[in-house]
């Protein structure tokens, strides 16, 4: 039987490997970590279909370490901890060629007591541990098992990757390079792909299984979207109920449209999404695109989230329902969003400016001799709790990143920083 293509082509080595160029480019963090072969534990957090897997494998083949592979939906602590016997087992033998790695695929989906059995392993140094994850580390790994990796995040691919994944299917792969294949128009293929490799390759597989062995393969627009209608399984499981849905669901609510986000919530919802998977995109919207606008939704966000864990399913529809509803409905504001992304490319741009000196902690005698903290004014010690300084770094004075939203809350904060501090620049 015949192999998928995404097995197929899946890469051996990184100049196989397509796309993460800020991870494994030259002088990158995993990079270097290859050429040195002093690979400590990390977790990777993308989409699907970005390599995850892949990568993990290819660091274990480059770097000659005995690679094992669990899945946390079929693996429970028994086998965890049978895996790590192998491990110690691999660590003490004469003929190790390195320290074993643990692939933990879909990491997020491990119970607190199965990540528990990793600690002590991953503490001693007797495995290196790499997670696979789709969901954010900070919500579904426990805390010390995160201060003892890494978190590395793989980003969807871009066009001019999928352009290059392509044009390696249809030259390397025997299968494809023994038909004629016809790319007369990608639009409709690269959207469909959605930045997922895997996504890219199961299309072209159903292009090729679908088309008569004495025909071309057409690759265009038209033939994409009828062939994906008609097969629509046949590249995507779960994706478009899980991708594509979740983002009409966010566009709904910060278009202000309760219908539509309600509609959207439904079909998650008897599409057997995972009710904390909702929630956490609540939060991301409150935070957001509601933001100063109404502060109120965060907390709401955050208690939908919490009661999900107090009164189960299926009640815990309502609340989601609640939530859903309040926020369509609620004024919106992404000031915060663009705030905290114009304060990181001003950080990205100066650098790593100092603190200035009576911002400082004097906590020693050699300290307060250098002039740390000299100068600073207690705001408390003023009318209105209130006195002009510089907080900013020097050469930064005056920046201003915040900018309000059109509604009644941040205009009122606006109003009172005005008569604060005056105009600052933009």
């Amino acid at each position: 039987m015949q192999a998928p293509l995404a097995e197929r082509l899946r890469p051996r080595t990184l100049d196989d490997y397509i796309g993460q160029e800020h991870l494994v480019g030259p002088d990158s963090v995993l990079r270097r970590m290859i050429d040195t072969r002093r690979v400590s534990s990390f977790i990777l957090w993308g989409p699907p279909g970005v390599g995850k897997t892949t990568l993990a494998r290819i660091i274990a083949n480059t770097t000659d370490c005995p690679f094992y592979t669990l899945s946390a939906v079929s693996s429970g602590v028994k086998e965890v901890r049978e895996v790590l016997e192998k491990c110690k087992a691999d660590a003490r033998s004469m003929f190790s060629t390195g320290r074993p790695i643990l692939f933990i695929d879909e990491i997020h989906r491990f119970s607190k007591s199965q990540q528990d059995s990793l600690l002590g392993a991953v503490e001693n140094g007797t495995v290196t541990l790499i997670g696979a994850t789709t969901e954010n580390p900070s919500f579904e790994v426990i805390r010390p098992l995160l201060s003892r990796a890494q978190v590395y995040t793989l980003r969807p691919l871009e066009e001019p990757q999928l352009q290059r994944l392509l044009d390696r299917a249809l030259t390397v792969d025997k299968v494809l390079a023994g038909r004629e294949v016809r790319v007369e128009s990608t639009t409709a293929l690269f959207r469909y792909s959605g930045g997922d490799a895997r996504k890219l390759l199961n299309i072209l597989d159903l292009l090729e299984q679908s088309t008569p062995l004495d025909e071309p393969i057409v690759i265009n627009d038209e033939v994409v979207t009828a062939r994906l209608q008609e097969n629509p399984a046949a590249y995507d499981k779960n994706g478009e109920i899980h991708y594509d849905i979740i983002s009409a669901f966010i566009k709904s609510i910060r278009g202000s449209d309760p219908d539509a986000a309600i509609y959207w919530l439904a079909r998650m919802i008897e599409g057997g999404e995972d009710p904390e998977f909702i929630a956490r995109r609540l939060a991301i919207v409150a935070a957001e695109d509601i933001g100063l606008a109404n502060p109120n939704a965060l907390l709401l966000a955050n208690a939908t989230f919490d009661i999900l864990h107090k009164i189960g399913w299926p009640e815990g529809r309502i609340p989601l329902a609640e939530c859903t509803i309040y926020m369509a409905t609620s004024p919106k504001s992404n000031s915060a969003y663009v705030a905290i992304g114009a304060a990181q490319e001003r950080v990205r741009a100066t650098g790593n400016l100092p603190v200035p000196l009576h911002l400082r902690n004097a906590p020693t005698k050699l300290m307060k001799e250098l002039g740390y903290h000299e100068g600073y004014k207690y705001a408390h010690d003023y009318p209105g709790n209130f006195v002009r300084q510089q907080y900013l770094p020097d050469g930064l004075e005056g920046s201003r990143f915040w900018t309000p939203g059109a509604n009644p809350q941040e205009e009122r904060a606006w109003a009172l920083q005005e008569a604060r501090w005056g105009n600052r620049e933009k």
